[in-house]
């Protein structure tokens, strides 16, 4: 670190990769935290995480105990061993709410503009959205059988659509500002457990499902526009746009007069020619992937999609399947990227949530009762997680502190922090009085 600060100061580096290379360095570093500790009030299973995407504060968990809570990972509720232990306690907790979930919750997420709201769904068929103020619930839609997964769009500023992925066929879309349905996306043969927005679109759709295919859905259409095959392959990343201050300028050449042909027209009316050509070659690229069978029946995984994360930018997709394979795609070209990572074991019954860093460097993958972090590029193992005793579900990556937050069918979540570079008990503020310490005084304070 203290390498990267020199290169600061001198100019060798500048502000923004300054703060890349340190957030890159943080999340290359993680560990079981040994200072912040969440004291878990569920009594089962967590199947879901998420930090919310305002202010990176508060932390939303759901069970199968059909129990939420939600935590404050900023501010300690107490401290133990001379202040060094954070604790954690949730701020709000609901357990067998006269309106809340029968069953296990499945999926939760927080309403990406502010706090005041949060979207719940279970395997009771139904998704609920909470005041998070009054813990009412305000809005309550049935869907057709278990909810797997729900999502909704941080892009979006034309529509409140919640997607649902359920073990029906069919993908819904709940409108939150009418209460009711508001699209019905048909296309897979099966089950749907894992639904992603677009970082890129607030109208595209990614949905994976037990068919085993990965789907593509602009919502403003009808039908699917693209579907995934994974024989579809294209070694490698993107190639970087060109710069254009070195791209080179052709110098223009002369002109070879035009050949006159028997009927007396010049040759421009073969090129004329030539753009209709291309112009129904590219007519017949566009055409429905449902008109084409081949193209409708293409897998992505060989076995169910258990779960999707689409990276930072937008321009790549992650996905995990149940034939225990994690792959990379290209989302522009659709192609299969044949980076290699390593064959890990991953639960079939259930969906798993999967979490990238900021910088897309790393993914975090849970594989029964560890957690994996692979380099996204190159597919290398950077570290195994293991802290878990039973299966983990669910994996959650603040960007505000570059933490990684998991739960499992034990219980607990736990948090894996960076290493810390100074010791905690050199500290400029004891936390327990938030007043400066007796080290730090002198005879001129105020």
């Amino acid at each position: 670190m203290w390498k990267e600060i020199g290169h600061r100061e001198s100019g060798k580096l500048r502000p923004n990769s300054f703060i890349n290379r340190i957030r890159s360095n943080r999340s290359s570093s993680l560990q079981l935290s040994n200072h912040k500790e969440i004291v878990s009030s569920h009594r089962g299973s967590i199947n879901s995480l998420q930090v919310d995407l305002t202010e990176g504060r508060y932390l939303l968990s759901g069970a199968s105990d059909a129990s939420l809570a939600i935590y404050d990972i900023q501010r300690a509720t107490e401290y133990e061993a001379g202040g060094l232990i954070a604790k954690h306690k949730p701020i709000l907790v609901d357990k067998q709410h006269q309106n809340g979930h029968k069953y296990a919750i499945s999926t939760a997420i927080w309403y990406p503009v502010d706090t005041g709201l949060f979207v719940t769904g279970s395997y009771d068929h139904h998704i609920k959205v909470w005041d998070t103020n009054t813990t009412q619930v305000v809005m309550d839609f049935k869907m057709p059988g278990k909810v797997y997964r729900t999502a909704m769009s941080s892009l979006a500023t034309s529509h409140m659509l919640i997607a649902a992925a359920t073990e029906d066929v069919q993908v819904r879309l709940c409108d939150m500002a009418s209460g009711a349905f508001a699209h019905t996306l048909s296309g897979h043969r099966d089950g749907v457990m894992a639904v992603e927005w677009s970082n890129s679109s607030e109208w595209i759709l990614m949905t994976g499902g037990c068919d085993g295919a990965i789907r593509f859905w602009d919502i403003r259409r009808a039908g699917c526009f693209s579907v995934l095959d994974q024989s579809h392959s294209q070694l490698g990343r993107r190639p970087p746009l060109a710069d254009p201050s070195t791209t080179k300028v052709s110098t223009p050449k002369a002109r070879a007069p035009h050949r006159k042909v028997g009927s007396g027209s010049s040759s421009k009316h073969s090129g004329n020619s030539k753009i209709l050509k291309h112009a129904k070659g590219s007519a017949n690229k566009r055409l429905h992937p449902g008109l084409l069978t081949s193209q409708d029946r293409a897998t992505a995984h060989y076995g169910a999609v258990l779960g999707l994360k689409a990276t930072e930018d937008g321009m790549y997709l992650l996905s995990a399947g149940s034939d225990s394979r994690l792959r990379l795609w290209d989302i522009q070209s659709g192609c299969n990227t044949l980076v290699h990572y390593e064959i890990v074991r991953l639960q079939s019954s259930k969906a798993i949530q999967l979490a990238v860093t900021q910088d897309s460097g790393i993914v975090f993958l849970p594989c029964m009762t560890s957690v994996k972090a692979f380099d996204v590029w190159s597919g290398k193992n950077r570290m195994t997680l293991q802290g878990h005793y039973e299966n983990v579900n669910c994996c959650c990556y603040s960007t505000h502190d570059q933490e990684l937050y998991t739960g499992g069918n034990d219980r607990q979540i736990l948090i894996w922090s960076p290493h810390k570079l100074i010791s905690d008990d050199v500290d400029n503020c004891d936390r327990r009085t938030e007043q400066p310490s007796a080290v730090d005084e002198d005879n001129w304070s105020d």
